[in-house]
Order: structure tokens, then sequence, then C-alpha cells
């Protein structure tokens, strides 16, 4: 397919400018906040994709409207769909190809709440980082014909192996620091949520295993070759099952749902337990104890949508459930602190209504 001059060309062209220069950003190994730029560009890349492919089968319909039937303005433009809705709008996206983009928005939103080096992830995302490149070249041939590809633009790009193990010791280290832990969590949490199929598919992540090689090839050989599953032989599959099984990444092994997780009910009752009758809080002395150290979202927090954004201390969201737990941690924390009067309604209801936090560290107790 050739588009001729329009808007379905230029939106198109934006899409590949948007992979191409987020390709770029991740593969400069100096530059600050690579994999958050990375993904940045692919949603927007992917986003005007969609965009594009609606254009040209339904023309420019692809905004929300109010529910008078009027088009929503932003600033007097037409908002157009976000990626989510552009994929529900499609529908025909396979399971890892979703659960690939569904990733990669969760995150990007995650990290868009945070203030933190984010480039130490990427080690850990390195597949769904090129499955997403992958899917969008495949989606895009998909749409508009080869002749769009972009192999013709893009590099392998090149790995220093010799210091590769220590560098992914440093990054892995990091890892384990405060900053990222929660970020560390959501992608974890979500890898082990995943069904094996769909973990396991190449649209999801792609799982690359670095060989030389080293047989009698002719000297005109690409350095690079990429396989196809289906021309494998038997055996050739059967020894690619042993190599996988030894570098598989995935946790297999299932956990008991929320162990010695508490309900805000059950948080009340003990903290009442352990506290004045004078002193006793309920749901809405909670509701403000949330808000003053952010310990989960509220209402009263505007603009924050997103249900992960929780002090993972004290606090975890339930996906399956819609709700939130909360571990022994916060019922000590408040105990010691109303018990010490440091803790007052008053206090936290101030900062409630005046919409002030406090700061957590102000009320950390025997190195808690």
């Amino acid at each position: 397919m050739q588009l001729r001059k329009g808007k379905t060309k230029v939106i198109l062209e934006n899409a590949i400018e948007c992979a191409l220069l987020a390709v770029e950003i991740y593969n400069k190994p100096r530059t600050n906040y690579r994999v958050e730029g990375y993904i940045t560009n692919m949603i927007m890349a992917w986003t005007k994709l969609f965009q594009a492919h609606f254009h040209y089968t339904i023309g420019d319909k692809f905004y929300y409207k109010n529910k008078s039937g009027r088009y929503e303005l932003i600033e007097g433009e037409k908002k157009a769909w976000e990626l989510k809705t552009c994929i529900t709008k499609y529908g025909q996206l396979s399971l890892s190809q979703k659960a690939n983009l569904d990733f990669f928005i969760k995150l990007r939103n995650k990290i868009e709440h945070r203030h933190i080096e984010k480039d130490e992830i990427g080690i850990t995302i390195f597949g769904e980082c090129q499955s997403l490149l992958y899917n969008f070249e495949s989606k895009l041939i998909d749409f508009f014909g080869e002749e769009y590809a972009l192999n013709e633009s893009l590099s392998f790009a090149l790995q220093f192996s010799r210091i590769r193990t220590s560098g992914q010791s440093i990054a892995s280290k990091t890892l384990l620091s405060k900053e990222v832990k929660d970020l560390r969590e959501f992608i974890d949490r979500y890898k082990n949520a995943l069904p094996n199929d769909v973990f396991d598919s190449q649209e999801y992540s792609i799982k690359l295993i670095q060989v030389p090689k080293i047989s009698n090839t002719n000297r005109s050989d690409l350095a690079i070759e990429f396989v196809n599953w289906n021309n494998l032989s038997e055996e050739d599959r059967f020894n690619y099952e042993k190599i996988t099984t030894i570098i598989k990444d995935k946790v297999v092994h299932k956990e008991v749902l929320n162990p010695g997780k508490l309900k805000p009910g059950e948080v009340i009752r003990l903290v009442n337990d352990e506290i004045e009758l004078s002193k006793k809080i309920n749901h809405f002395d909670l509701k403000c104890l949330y808000y003053a150290f952010s310990i989960r979202p509220t209402a009263q927090d505007e603009g924050q949508n997103d249900p992960f954004d929780c002090n993972t201390n004290f606090c975890h969201y339930d996906e399956v459930h819609d709700d939130y737990v909360f571990q022994e941690a916060w019922v000590k924390f408040l105990v010691e602190n109303i018990s010490l009067e440091k803790l007052t309604k008053t206090v936290w209801k101030g900062s409630y209504d005046k919409k002030q936090k406090l700061n957590l560290e102000d009320f950390q107790i025997n190195n808690q």
C-alpha cells in the first residue's frame, strides 16, 4: 500500500518517527532516563499508529464524545482516543500483544508519578521493550504494508559483553534500593499474574540467547541470525527448550493471596484495641490518615488515578478485588503515634481539610 498525501500519511509518518526516536534514545548508553524516554515515545508511536489506521478505515472519528453526543474539547481541540481506548476499539490484538501494551501503559503511569532514576529498571524489562517494538512493526505492516517496515532504519544494538556481568551486578543491587522497590514489585506482580502461554509468547517478551557463531559458515553470512521457531527441527526445539529452562526468569511458584494483610475494618479494630477510649478512630479518621501520609490514593488526591500508587511498606492494592489491604506495620505506626499523642484527630483532620501532607519521617518511632 502506498499512501497518498493526506492526514493518514502524516499521522503514520509521525508514528514511525516516534518509534525511531524511541529506539535512538534506548540505544544511547549514556543517555539519562533512556528507558523512560523509550517507553514514552513508544506509547506515542502506538497511539499514532492506531489513529492512522482509524483515519484510513473509519475517517476522522477517533475522538471522545460527551453524553450530549458532542466531541470533548481540550483547549479548543477534539480529545483523541488514548492508547487504552484505541486497543479496545480495535479489538483484534492477541492476548500477548495486549498484555505487553497494558504492562507499558501501567508502567508509564507509575514512572510519571515518581522522581527517581529509572534506568536500572531497563535490565528487568529488556524482553518486554523488545517485544513492544517488534509488535509495533508487525502491526504497522498489517495495517499499511511491508513498504513501511522499520527494518531498513534499525540496527542491532551492540552489547558490551566484557562488562555486562559487572554492570548487571551493580544494577541488581540498585534494584534492591527503596527508591525502585515499588516499581520492581509492580513488574514482578504483573509478570507473575500472566498465564504461562502469554508470558512465554514472544509477543509479550522477547527471550534472546546470545550464542557466538563458531561453525564454518559462508564468509558473506550475516553475523546475527534470527531463526523462525516454525522452521526448527524437533531436535533443535528440544535443545532450545533445555536452554530456556535454565535461563527462564519468571517465578513459577504460587503464593497464598495476600498473606498477613489486613482490611480497613481490621486495622481500625486492632488500633482501637491498643489505644485509650478517648482516642479511638473510625473509618473517616483512617481516610484522613491515608491522605495525610500518602499511604494510598484518595479522592482528596487531585489528579491521582493510579490505584497502585501506594506506600508498599504499609499498603498494597489488590487488583483482583479492586480494594486495598494493609500491613501490620501500619497498625503499629498508628498505635505508637496516637498513644504518644504525636498524632491527634486535630492533626490528621487538619491535614485532610487543608490538603496539606504530613512528613512520614517526622513520625517514625524506634527506627521503624
